[in-house]
C-alpha cells in the first residue's frame, strides 16, 4: 500500500486494545476529507522509583503480568532514580496498577497514552500524519500512522447544533438539528391536518416513536455529516439522554463516520466519542473564554448576546414542554428549533469555534475539553521535564502546608477625586514568573545550588539556567502580540487565559506541581512590586490612592487637563518601568520583563468607606471615563453590577452618583426615587432575583428570603416546583418574601431602607440627605 502524507486537526483520540496489543485511534480533519489514524506497536507506561523495583518484580511475577522492567534516565525530585514500567496491552498496564497501587508509589500512571503520545511529540491540535493509506466509505484509513507537529494548519469545520426536548423522565419527545444552512426537527406524533396549520411545518419530519426517532437522527447525522456538533448542556444532557434511551430500546446509536456507535464515559467529568466528530458545549466553551454572565441559562445568553429570547422562557418550562407535546407539536417543534438556531448564532457571533481551535492549539487540550488549566499545564511542561532528566512528582510529595498569600490589595483613601490615572502592570504574574525564573524544576535545581540561584520567598531558591516556564511565558507573550498586529481576537484571548492561569496552576493543590515555594514566590514579589512601585510613584509628587493586584491608582491635580494627565500618566510609566530595569540589574543581574502601562483616566472618581466606618473599602468605587468620546460610569464591586441587588438599587446608584460627579442635588435625586416606590410607581423594579444554592429541603437553619418565598409557593401552587439551581424571583411584603404578591402588601420601607439608603450612606456629606429624609418620613434610626 502506498504512503501517503496528511495535515489536519485531531477531532479525537482514543486508546484501544487490538489484537491483544495496545493501539491508538486518531480522527482528523483534513483537507482532503476524514482521516483515521491507528497507531499501532505502542507501549504505555508508568514509573516507580529504582529502589522499589524488586518488590515491584516480585509482585508483577507472581500474578503473572506483562510488564516490562526498564532503567531510564529520569529522576525523581528527590533525586532517585527511576524505572519505567511498560506495558503493551491496557489490560496488562490496568492489572499492574491494580496490583502494584497499594504497596508501590507509581508516578504519571494517571495519564492515557493516547494523550501522553501527541503530549511528547508537541502535537497540539494541528499534526502532520503519515501512513498507508486506505479509502474506505466516507473516510481514509492511515495504518501504521506515524504523527508529526504542525502549528500552522488552520480547519474550517462544518457545524449541526442539536438540542432534544423529552420529559423528567429522559423519554424523548424531538429532537432538533441546525446547520447555518439547513434545519431539522424529528418529531414523535402524527402531522396536523391542514386545516390546523398556521405556520409552515416542512421542516419536522414526522415518525411513530422514539425507536423510529433514533433511526431518523442517525440519518440525519450522516446526511448533515458535520464536523462539531455543538449545544447548551449538550454533553453531559442531550448526548447522555440519547445515547441511555437507545441503549434501553436495543437501537446501536451509530453516529460516527465509520459506523460505528457513540461513547459515553463517566468520569471526573463526561466524555462523548463519536467517531470522526467532536462534540463542543456551549455553556463549557463560553466559561473556558472567561465569559461572565449572571446565569449561564441558554435563555439569558441569547438575550444578552443576541437580544433574542427563546420561545419558552418561564423558570419550570417542563411542565409547558409536556403541555405542548401532548396538545400543540407544531409550537414545540418551533421551540426546540429555535433553541438550535440560538446556539449556532451565539457560536458564531462570539467565534467559539476558532477560540477552541486556538486554545487546543496551544494547549493540545482536545477541542471539547471543559476547564482543564492543570491538564493544560502538564501538556506544555511534562514533555520540557522530561527531556531535563526529571518525572513529574505526585500531588503534595514535598510534604508542605503552608498557605501562599493572595493578591496585593493596598488600604484605600475613601472620597471623591478628580483626574485618578490607573497604571496596569501587564500580565504581572507571568511577567513576575519570566523575570525571577519561577518554576518547578528550577526551584528543584536552585536548592541544590542556593548560591548561584535567585532567591524567591519562603525559602524558595530558583536556577538562573535549568527552568522552562520563564521560555513558554516569553513564547506565549512573543505569540500574543503577533496574534494582536494580526487582529486574531480569539487566538489572543486564549494566549491571555493561558498565561494568567499559569499562577493560579502552580497555586493549586490539584496540581502534580504545587508547590507554595512557587506560588508564595510569586504573589509575595508582586506585593512587594505593588510597594516598591507606591513609593516611586510618591517620591514624584503624587498620591497613591489604591492598588488592587496589579493596578495602581493615582491622584493628579484636579486643575490638570485631560491631555496633561495622559502626557503625566505616560511620564509615570516610563519612570516606573526604568526603576524596575534598573532594579532587577542592579540586585539580581536579570532583565526586567514588568511592563507597566496606562490604563485608565478617570476625570471623576469615588471611593467609598465600608458601611457605617470612616476607613475606605477594597475592591469597590466607580469612575468617570471618556469612551469613545461620551463619558461612561465604570462600576467596580458596586450594586449596580451585582446580581443580589433589585434594579431599583442599580438605578439609583447610578443616578446618584451622576449628580455626586456633576454636583447636582443628591437630596433631589433620592427623595424622587423615594416617592416612586412609595408611589407604586416602579413595583416592578422591586424584584429580588436569586438562585437556589441546594434543594428546598436542605435549608434547615438559616431559611434566606428566596427560599422562604419558593417554599410558601409551592405550598400555595402544587404545580410550581424550585429544585436547586433554580432562581427565586421575589418582592419583600409586610408579612415575608413572596413571589406573587397583591401590591398593596408590598413593604415599600423595607425597599427604603435597604436599597436606597445604604447605597446613600455610602456617599460624602450623606448625614445632611439622610436627616433631611427621615425627618420627613419620621423614621428613627
Amino acid at each position: 500500500m502506498a504512503q501517503a502524507v496528511y495535515e489536519g486537526f485531531i477531532l479525537s483520540r482514543q486508546q484501544m486494545n487490538h489484537q491483544g496489543r495496545l493501539g491508538l485511534c486518531y480522527w482528523l480533519k483534513t483537507p482532503q476529507g476524514p482521516v483515521k489514524a491507528i497507531v499501532q506497536g505502542e507501549r504505555a507506561v508508568f514509573f516507580i522509583k529504582a529502589n522499589e523495583l524488586p518488590k515491584a518484580k516480585a509482585m508483577i511475577n507472581n500474578a503473572d503480568a506483562h510488564i516490562h522492567f526498564e532503567a531510564v534516565r529520569l529522576k525523581h525530585f528527590d533525586q532517585q532514580s527511576m524505572v519505567a514500567c511498560y506495558s503493551e496491552s491496557s489490560r496488562s498496564y490496568h492489572l499492574a496498577k491494580q496490583l502494584l497501587g497499594s504497596e508501590v508509589t507509581l508516578y504519571e500512571e494517571d495519564i492515557r497514552h493516547c494523550d501522553r503520545f501527541l503530549m511528547e511529540r508537541f502535537i497540539r491540535g494541528s499534526a502532520w500524519v503519515q501512513g498507508e493509506a486506505v479509502e474506505c466509505d466516507g473516510y481514509t484509513l492511515l495504518k501504521g500512522a506515524k504523527f508529526k507537529e504542525n502549528s500552522s494548519f488552520r480547519p474550517k469545520f462544518s457545524v449541526l447544533s442539536l438540542d432534544i426536548e423529552c420529559d423528567g423522565d429522559g423519554v424523548l419527545f424531538c429532537v432538533g438539528l441546525a446547520t447555518y444552512q439547513q434545519r431539522c426537527v424529528i418529531m414523535i406524533g402524527e402531522p396536523p391536518v391542514e386545516a390546523d396549520k398556521l405556520n409552515d411545518d416542512s421542516y419536522i419530519e414526522w415518525v411513530s416513536d422514539e425507536y423510529d426517532l433514533l433511526q431518523v437522527l442517525m440519518q440525519k447525522i450522516a446526511f448533515f455529516d458535520p464536523d462539531v456538533i455543538v449545544g447548551w448542556n449538550v454533553i453531559e444532557f442531550d448526548f447522555v439522554v440519547l445515547a441511555e434511551r437507545a441503549h434501553m430500546l436495543g437501537v446501536r446509536l451509530i453516529l460516527g463516520k465509520d459506523d460505528q456507535p457513540i461513547s459515553i464515559y463517566k468520569g471526573n467529568y463526561v466524555r462523548v466519542l463519536i467517531s470522526g466528530r467532536v462534540v463542543i458545549d456551549g455553556i463549557d466553551t463560553l466559561k473556558n473564554a472567561t465569559y461572565h454572565f449572571d446565569s449561564f441559562r441558554l435563555s439569558n445568553v441569547a438575550q444578552k448576546v443576541l437580544g433574542q429570547t427563546k420561545l419558552i422562557d418561564q423558570e419550570d418550562r417542563l411542565e409547558e414542554i409536556i403541555r405542548q407535546f401532548n396538545e400543540d407539536k407544531l409550537t414545540l417543534a418551533a421551540y426546540n428549533l429555535k433553541d438550535c438556531e440560538l446556539v449556532l448564532a451565539i457560536f458564531s457571533k462570539l467565534n467559539l469555534i476558532d477560540f477552541a481551535i486556538a486554545r487546543s492549539q496551544l494547549t493540545g487540550l482536545e477541542l471539547e475539553r471543559m476547564g482543564g488549566s492543570v491538564a493544560a499545564f502538564t501538556n506544555l511542561y511534562l514533555p520540557l521535564l522530561h527531556r531535563s532528566g526529571y518525572i513529574a512528582p505526585n500531588l503534595s510529595e514535598h510534604g508542605l502546608s503552608f498557605e501562599s498569600p493572595g493578591g496585593y490589595v493596598m488600604e484605600s483613601k475613601p472620597g471623591l477625586y478628580k483626574n485618578v490615572v490607573v497604571l496596569d502592570f501587564k500580565s504581572l504574574y507571568p511577567s513576575i514568573i519570566r523575570t525571577f525564573c519561577i518554576d518547578p524544576l528550577g526551584l528543584i535545581e536552585g536548592l541544590k545550588n542556593r548560591d548561584e540561584a535567585i532567591e524567591g520567598f519562603n525559602q524558595g531558591y530558583f536556577s538562573r539556567t535549568a527552568h522552562h516556564l520563564p521560555s513558554i511565558v516569553a513564547q506565549l507573550t512573543e505569540a500574543r502580540q503577533l496574534a494582536k498586529q494580526a487582529n486574531d481576537k480569539m487566538l489572543s484571548q486564549a494566549i491571555k487565559i493561558i498565561m494568567n492561569s499559569l499562577y493560579g496552576v502552580l497555586g493549586s493543590k490539584g496540581c502534580r506541581f504545587y508547590d507554595p515555594r512557587l506560588s508564595s514566590s510569586i504573589t509575595l514579589r508582586g506585593h512587594e512590586i505593588m510597594q516598591a512601585t507606591k513609593k516611586v510613584i510618591e517620591s514624584r509628587g503624587f498620591e497613591v490612592i489604591y492598588g488592587d493586584t496589579d493596578s495602581t491608582f493615582v491622584r493628579f491635580p484636579k486643575s490638570w487637563s485631560l491631555q496633561k494627565c495622559h502626557n503625566e500618566a505616560e511620564c509615570l510609566v516610563k519612570v516606573v518601568n526604568q526603576h524596575w530595569l534598573q532594579y532587577c540589574h542592579d540586585n539580581y543581574k536579570l532583565p526586567s520583563y514588568l511592563e507597566i502601562e496606562f490604563e485608565t483616566l478617570y476625570h471623576n472618581f469615588f471611593m467609598p468607606t465600608i458601611r457605617g466606618q470612616t476607613v475606605g473599602s477594597k475592591k469597590r468605587y466607580v469612575g468617570e471615563t471618556y469612551v469613545n468620546k461620551k463619558c461612561e460610569l465604570i462600576f467596580k464591586g458596586m450594586e449596580s453590577v451585582r446580581s443580589d441587588w433589585t434594579e431599583i438599587a442599580k438605578r439609583y446608584q447610578r443616578d446618584v452618583i451622576k449628580a455626586l460627579f456633576n454636583d447636582a442635588d443628591v437630596f433631589a435625586i433620592t427623595k424622587a426615587y423615594s416617592d416612586k416606590i412609595y408611589s407604586g410607581e416602579v413595583n416592578s423594579l422591586l424584584l429580588y432575583s436569586k438562585r437556589l444554592g441546594k434543594g428546598l429541603e436542605q435549608y434547615v437553619k438559616n431559611i434566606p428570603p428566596h427560599v422562604r418565598a419558593a417554599k410558601e409557593k409551592m405550598r400555595e401552587d402544587k404545580s410550581a416546583c424550585f429544585k436547586k439551581g433554580s432562581l427565586v424571583r421575589y418582592y419583600i411584603t409586610k408579612s415575608g418574601p413572596k413571589i406573587s404578591p397583591n401590591f398593596v402588601e408590598l413593604d415599600y420601607e423595607h425597599y427604603i431602607e435597604k436599597q436606597i439608603y445604604p447605597i446613600l450612606m455610602m456617599l460624602p456629606d450623606y448625614e445632611n440627605v439622610l436627616f433631611q429624609l427621615t425627618k420627613q418620613k419620621k423614621f428613627s434610626f
